[in-house]
């Protein structure tokens, strides 16, 4: 069994950050380690939620577990409140993933669809680029991409040339590959491309776009992304399966007539990312 540490916030109820990492890293084999930044009663597409935030309690839980001697098989991160939970993560990376034996893995989740998140601007987003550059394996989506980089957002009508010119500028931050999510070439397409700097190639795949969008999706994404090259799948193999995932979560959640509104079912689906593939 690998082990795995994922450094993000609890939203106690909308599914999205270690609400869906922890059963979607645990269903695929793993022992999941979670390191909370913050404690939250919703997500943020709710108004008047309460926010804990807990940046002062994570280099103590770091010095406790150097002390126990804990070992990582990966470090992969999402949400991250601010500056400072950035420069933490960097001294996780140094403590606990300073060799070849863990995989740094990092969704640079701060934005979509054109926009930061609130309370992000600019100069976060160089920051986040900076965790980047230190990270094995990179997950942005467009957006993302776009303000780590400082380009301008295009939505669509790109080429696959430009697609590829940012994962190239995406790996000159320091990453090793780079996953690039919400790619679209054609109406009905939507996908994932990604790039290897040392071999210099390319690979992507697509499935259909459907015209929806839950909150979470992308927390979804990464995690199952993460579990699946833990599990020894490659790159290609492992943003294949979350891409499938992502889809049969939405298929699940339309065919639903009392679903929610704020975040997709994954629940239904867990056991197709089940090491036996649910039987």
């Amino acid at each position: 069994m690998k082990r795995i540490m994922t450094i993000q916030d609890i939203s106690c109820l909308g599914r999205c950050s270690l609400t869906v990492a922890l059963p979607i890293l645990s269903v695929m084999g793993h022992e999941t380690v979670i390191l909370p930044t913050a404690v939250l009663s919703t997500h943020t597409q709710f108004s008047d939620f309460t926010f804990r935030d807990l940046t002062e309690d994570l280099m103590p839980i770091a010095s406790h577990w150097k002390k126990e001697n804990f070992k990582f098989d990966a470090i992969y991160t999402g949400y991250l409140g601010s500056d400072e939970q950035i420069e933490i993560v960097k001294n996780y990376f140094e403590m606990f993933a300073n060799d070849d034996r863990t995989l740094r893995i990092v969704d640079p989740a701060m934005g979509d669809n054109g926009k930061l998140y609130v309370g992000f601007d600019e100069a976060f987003a160089k920051k986040m680029a900076g965790l980047c550059g230190k990270a094995d394996i990179i997950l942005p989506n467009l957006t993302e991409a776009a303000f780590m980089l400082g380009l301008d957002y295009q939505a669509q009508g790109y080429s696959e040339e430009y697609i590829k010119d940012v994962l190239r500028r995406l790996c000159d931050l320091g990453a090793k590959k780079a996953v690039l999510t919400g790619v679209s070439f054609h109406e009905k397409e939507l996908g994932v491309m990604a790039y290897d700097a040392a071999s210099d190639t390319f690979e992507s795949y697509f499935n259909e776009w459907l015209p929806v969008s839950f909150h979470g999706t992308g927390d979804c994404f990464a995690s199952c992304f993460a579990g699946a090259v833990l599990q020894g799948k490659s790159v290609y193999e492992s943003f294949k399966l979350a891409a499938d995932f992502i889809v049969a979560c939405l298929k699940c959640t339309l065919a639903d007539p009392d679903h929610h509104d704020y975040g997709v079912n994954f629940e239904e689906v867990l056991p197709m990312l089940a090491p036996t593939g649910g039987k």
